[in-house]
């Protein structure tokens, strides 16, 4: 079986080329040089205003490059086709936004565990660079009566929110005005999708098998399972099962919609709909709506969010009344909602540089001189790293298990940056400043989750650990501050078998220094190092709910989880150092 054909140029070009032929036929938008990030080129217009950012995978066109625009989006940032775009380019946009004035910078991210932890880790990052930063979380699929931990998938009715909350920031209104106003909206939207067909990423066979005549109900926009397969009805029949699912209040995931009441409707576009039938299944959604009572204020029909040619429609549907439809109904400039452009495409510059500000912020961060701890937590470090390159072949054994077999390499190859790093620079003696290189290393190093998680821990430690407060308690503090950014946007929780049951007993015996325990810090730290290791042991009996090992047979995997370990060894490792440096 070959991949599909598509008409592009290059698997490896094909995002930026799209990006590219966005810009150019807009005179609204511009890229930033270097990354795939969509601005709008009014930038100026910011000045005093929220600006807004919100992005994902490409292969959901015209999501969400085509909502930039006066009344939407500020920018988007794309990453490959259904991947999560990388946090330096969120980054990048953020601080893109902020150096023009914005005065906060709201992120729209859909629920999904790469979205969260990449926007997550580029807003601590952001934070830690002055700018004021929140993030709205999209989770209105419909699909699943009982939802997993993983939450209700953020689909089309991410767009709402874009038009809303722009309406809102072009209107003047403050950072906590606007989250206030799209957190309640978001409690009335509710999406669910139907696919006659799979889709395939460019180069590869098709995500999932669909036998000629079945249709697949509440599946992804990435192709994800739904929730049941059945023969292809009419559309009358179709869209009358979609909306009773999506209102059922057996569902934990219903909408709750009464008799009466005002609806917004968009009937979507999966990708190879044809227009014509996209026109019918949009006049069965109103009658249906209207049958059961509900008054239908206004309704989308088009493509608004893809899933690259699946041959398919979603239903949102958003309770609506006078202060929703006066912000629905606000002028935007953005072309996807629709707009047309008036500027000539030639002879226009579409690029702009990346931040200046983010530039300078990254200057000052190789300025380091050394302190009084300089020694000791290079020695710390020193211990660490080479206690992760000899566990190499451990982690990776206890990973095949589970998981995918990398976890110690992984593991090694931020050993081997830091070691790398320690050869060619002094150790700042601002604890917060070395956790931040240390970020930034991990981060683009060891790559991956695992990347992702620790780089989280350390940006949002960083900030609790500055110049004269690198004291026991200030680390214990900050230890805290990473264990909860890496719950808040990883997902996990003590109990669900990841790296979290060794570090969160370790933190919280660390915790106790904040009370002056008997014994001291290097007590604490040793009962910490003990509690990391009993709660890595522990994970051998655990269930896996995050993570990799979650999909693996919980009869399969009876070895400790290589990430708690790898936690364990860590705390071990900085434990002796401190105790070599004292005796």
């Amino acid at each position: 079986m070959k991949p599909q054909k598509k008409l592009l140029n290059s698997v490896a070009s094909c995002v930026d080329e799209a990006l590219c032929g966005l810009v150019r036929a807009n005179g609204g938008l511009s890229l930033l040089k270097g990354h795939r990030v969509v601005l709008r080129s009014d930038l100026d217009n910011l000045k005093g205003k929220v600006a807004l950012l919100s992005g994902g995978g490409s292969g959901h066109e015209p999501a969400h490059g085509g909502y930039v625009g006066a009344g939407m989006l500020s920018a988007a940032v794309a990453g490959g086709v259904f991947a999560s775009p990388p946090p330096a380019s969120i980054l990048a946009a953020v601080m893109s936004l902020h150096n023009a004035g914005a005065s906060g910078v709201l992120l729209i991210v859909k629920n999904y565990t790469g979205d969260r932890l990449n926007f997550g880790l580029a807003a601590e990052q952001a934070r830690n660079h002055g700018v004021t930063v929140d993030m709205v979380i999209v989770a209105e699929d419909c699909a699943f009566e009982r939802p997993s931990k993983a939450g209700r998938r953020g689909l089309c009715g991410t767009i709402f929110i874009h038009k809303l909350a722009g309406a809102l920031a072009e209107e003047g209104a403050s950072l906590d005005q606007i989250v206030a106003k799209v957190t309640e909206v978001l409690k009335g939207i509710g999406t669910l999708g139907v696919s006659l067909s799979p889709c395939s990423v460019p180069g590869c066979l098709p995500s999932f098998d669909l036998p000629p005549g079945d249709m697949e109900l509440g599946l992804g926009i990435h192709g994800e399972p739904g929730i049941k397969r059945s023969k292809v009805a009419s559309a009358d029949e179709v869209v009358k099962t979609m909306i009773d699912h999506m209102t059922n209040p057996d569902s934990q995931s219903h909408l709750p919609l009464k008799s009466g009441e005002s609806v917004v409707v968009c009937v979507n576009n999966l990708g190879a709909l044809s227009c014509l039938e996209l026109a019918v299944v949009t006049r069965a959604a109103i009658i249906c709506l209207e049958k059961q009572g509900l008054v239908v204020a206004r309704v989308m029909s088009g493509s608004f969010m893809t899933s690259l040619e699946m041959a398919g429609v979603s239903l949102t549907l958003m309770q609506a009344n006078d202060e929703t439809l006066r912000l629905f109904d606000a002028k935007t400039g953005a072309p996807a909602w629709p707009n047309l452009g008036c500027v000539c495409a030639s002879g226009r510059s579409h690029t702009k540089d990346p931040s200046a500000i983010l530039q300078s912020a990254q200057v000052q961060e190789n300025a380091h001189t050394e302190g009084p701890l300089s020694p000791v937590m290079r020695s710390a470090l020193e211990r660490v790293c080479s206690t992760l390159l000899e566990k190499q072949e451990e982690l990776n054994a206890l990973d095949r298990a589970a998981g995918d077999g990398d976890c110690g390499n992984t593991h090694a190859q931020a050993a081997r940056a830091i070691q790398d790093w320690l050869q060619s620079h002094v150790v700042p003696g601002c604890p917060g400043k070395l956790l931040s290189v240390l970020a930034g290393l991990v981060q683009e190093k060891m790559g991956g989750s695992s990347g992702a998680l620790y780089s989280l821990f350390l940006t949002a430690a960083s900030g609790h650990v500055t110049e004269g407060h690198g004291d026991a308690a200030g680390w214990a503090r900050a230890m805290h501050a990473g264990t909860q950014a890496m719950r808040r946007y990883g997902g996990a929780d003590p109990g669900d078998r990841t790296m979290l049951d060794a570090l969160c007993p370790a933190v919280e015996e660390l915790m106790k220094v904040t009370a002056a325990p008997p014994g001291g810090p290097m007590a604490a730290l040793k009962a910490a190092a003990q509690k990391a290791t009993l709660g890595a042991e522990s994970t051998r009996d655990l269930t896996a709910r995050a993570g990799r090992a979650s999909y693996i047979a919980a009869e399969r995997v009876t070895l400790p989880d290589p990430g708690a370990v790898a936690v364990a060894a860590i705390f071990t490792a900085v434990l002796e150092s401190l105790q070599g440096m004292t005796s």
